[in-house]
């Protein structure tokens, strides 16, 4: 059972259309009502989604640093060894900041999973043919969302450097070192250096969303941890969580290093200082949880058709907004990534879907829900995070500043009062 909130005693109730939800962050909730199974099913898929995240993370700075510009990367999804003990520097002894108490080397259940995959230990290549195997092709998909949103989304400095003479400098040196034995390379560079810019901007894309996933790995798995030990009891217990991560783990810097035969390419420096917060969590949020883009079939691109909104802040095929069915893609919703969850589900998730499932061939649809519900608790989080950033405590007694904190809330809310919106959804238990 929920209880629902009541505005600020020196409030009057909201008149938005999502008036409950908008009392309910006021007294520091989420978007998703606050009940034992909601609480189960997000923890489970940050669970689920930990694991392979673990492998995201590191196969895109493994792109980004060593696969670069090769032309025909055939093996860009087999990791090496090295990538696989890269110790992530928010788990483990030696962590920058421990976030999880866990090991800083990959998660053994994805190395498990890595060696056997859902038929039987076979070499890697047959697993890979096979498509027995985590699905990089959804974190590529990720990556492409905010590589194209970037420019028009209005955070951050980190597209906008892309188009300076710096970066265009550093991508430069770059690129002629890694083709340095490849003539033939270097004079198609020579020919069409833009398109050898845009692939080497799609590489710092690479690197940023791998360095943000490094971050919320972690944070995933030490959530799971404190649920299973009884210490996240609620859910606006997970999303306090969530947002003092946000704050501890702001200033995280993003950079891009090309290694070339032993050597460091500083593409992107971390002398630029570029910030975790406003480079990678803020824009993946815009790009992945609420914009990406339609399904390529669903609807047209075609001007005289109009399907399609015109301005890319328009857009709405996000996981906030997706009507959850299989459909075998890597966008939004995220079958190929609900695919890889599917491995790592807990126990108590299992248990729950063959209770409320119709079938093992609904779990896939159910597993969506749950991480639809999951999505909506991180993106509260990001809203409660920027309301402390820019405005006031939730407990402020200036009657002023709690308007300025609901007018807020109430701007947040307004995005989700498209037909296609999930939110309306999320707030029953029916919906599965």
């Amino acid at each position: 059972m929920t209880q629902a909130a009541s505005p600020p005693a020196t409030l009057p109730p909201s008149n938005h259309e999502f008036a409950e939800v908008v009392h309910r962050l006021e007294a520091g909730g989420a978007m998703l009502p606050d009940s034992p199974a909601n609480l189960m099913q997000i923890i489970g898929l940050y669970k689920a989604y930990a694991v392979p995240m673990d492998f995201y993370w590191r196969d895109l700075l493994y792109i980004a640093e060593h696969v670069f510009l090769e032309p025909l990367p055939f093996f860009k999804y087999f990791l090496p060894q090295s990538y696989l003990d890269l110790p992530n520097h928010y788990a483990g002894e030696g962590a920058d900041l421990r976030v999880w108490r866990g090991e800083a080397t990959a998660h053994p259940e994805l190395l498990a999973f890595m060696e056997s995959g859902e038929t039987r230990k076979m070499p890697k290549l047959l697993h890979h043919l096979w498509h027995d195997r985590i699905n990089m092709e959804f974190a590529e998909s990720c990556m492409r969302a905010m590589l194209w949103h970037g420019r028009d989304m209005g955070m951050g400095q980190f597209d906008a450097f892309l188009d300076t003479d710096e970066y265009r400098a550093n991508a430069d040196q770059a690129i002629r070192a890694f083709f340095a034995r490849n003539p033939v390379m270097l004079g198609l560079y020579k020919l069409f250096p833009e398109m050898f810019l845009e692939q080497c901007r799609q590489m710092s894309y690479y690197s940023n969303l791998g360095l943000f996933w490094e971050v919320m790995a972690p944070v995933f798995f030490e959530m799971s941890d404190l649920y299973d030990e009884s210490k996240l009891t609620t859910v606006p217990e997970a999303m306090d969580f969530l947002v003092n991560g946000i704050f501890e783990i702001a200033g995280r810097p993003i950079y891009h290093h090309v290694y070339i035969r032993g050597e460091c390419y500083e593409i992107i420096p971390k002398s630029k200082g570029f910030m975790w917060l406003y480079e990678a969590a803020l824009p993946y949020v815009e790009a992945i949880f609420y914009r990406t883009s339609p399904f390529r079939g669903t609807k047209s691109y075609n001007a005289q058709v109009g399907q399609v909104p015109e301005q890319q802040k328009e857009f709405h095929y996000g996981i906030l907004y997706a009507d959850v069915f299989p459909v075998g893609t890597a966008g939004i919703p995220p079958t190929q990534l609900m695919q890889d969850m599917l491995h790592f589900l807990p126990d108590y998730l299992v248990d729950y879907y063959q209770q409320h499932c119709r079938g093992d061939d609904d779990t896939l649809i159910q597993l969506g829900i749950s991480f639809q519900r999951s999505m909506y608790t991180v993106t509260s989080a990001v809203i409660q995070a920027l309301r402390c950033a820019l405005l006031y405590p939730l407990d402020d007694p200036n009657p002023k500043h709690l308007e300025a904190n609901r007018a807020f809330f109430e701007a947040q809310m307004d995005r989700f009062k498209r037909s296609e919106a999930r939110l309306r959804d999320i707030q029953t238990a029916q919906y599965r």
